[in-house]
């Protein structure tokens, strides 16, 4: 069995930071695998996807090229969600197991809620104008409780040091933010075991989006009381647990 970890958009898998090495010490006999898709990390000189199929298809054959092609196990962030959902519509008998990690999917959540409108202005200026300290200042604020700690400093010198290695181009930006807005979920719940997982106090995504799918799909909702975005940063022993249960 092969859990499967999918960031989100602008991210790569370094982003995990220590996460990785917990998850896998909590599922000892799996096989944890981390995937960039095209545009982020070591993949930041091929062209973005525009479609999330493509993205599903990009990150199946990084798999095959690996020899993994079944009993896989998702566990998928934002942007990374829809890709995980696409998968499971198209291949759900490649998949096990999905968990999805503050979602959002249209046409089940409404744009104001997928993408907090306060938030447009500084968004939009940053991701594309801005220097990279300050692209990554504004994204450990918006996406994790960790900006008020001690470790931002050491966390912002770690994304900047990413970003630097493997700089993210602004039409691949672009290409992915088109990728997340053209993606329309189906109607019906994935043919795949999932549970979804949300952080209360997300100031990115409203994590009423997570509520909405979760009982549109009736599928199992649990959710962090003091988390943001970025579950697995700001409290990774509740995530892994999640994943055990």
């Amino acid at each position: 069995m092969t859990w499967v970890l999918l960031r989100g958009l602008m991210r790569e898998q370094r982003h995990w930071g220590s996460f990785t090495q917990q998850f896998a010490q909590a599922h000892p006999h799996e096989r944890i695998i981390t995937l960039d898709f095209a545009g982020n990390g070591a993949l930041y000189q091929q062209a973005s996807a525009t479609s999330i199929g493509a993205m599903v298809e990009q990150a199946r054959g990084q798999l095959q090229q690996k020899q993994i092609e079944g009993n896989i196990k998702l566990l998928a962030i934002s942007l990374g969600g829809m890709v995980a959902v696409a998968w499971a519509e198209r291949y759900p008998h490649e998949l096990q197991r999905l968990v999805l990690i503050n979602t959002s999917l249209a046409p089940h959540n409404p744009f104001y809620q997928r993408l907090r409108p306060a938030n447009y202005p500084t968004i939009i200026s940053t991701m594309l104008t801005g220097t990279q300290r300050q692209r990554e200042q504004l994204i450990l604020r918006l996406t994790s409780h960790q900006s008020d700690t001690a470790n931002a400093e050491r966390l912002l010198d770690d994304w900047i040091s990413y970003a630097q290695q493997y700089p993210i181009r602004r039409h691949n930006i672009l290409r992915q933010l088109v990728a997340a807005m053209r993606y329309r979920a189906p109607a019906q719940a994935p043919q795949v075991p999932l549970l979804m997982l949300a952080g209360a106090k997300d100031a990115l995504v409203n994590p009423q989006c997570s509520t909405t799918l979760a009982t549109r799909w009736q599928t199992e909702l649990r959710i962090h009381p003091d988390a943001g975005h970025d579950l697995p940063l700001d409290d990774p022993d509740w995530v892994i647990r999640q994943t055990l249960g």
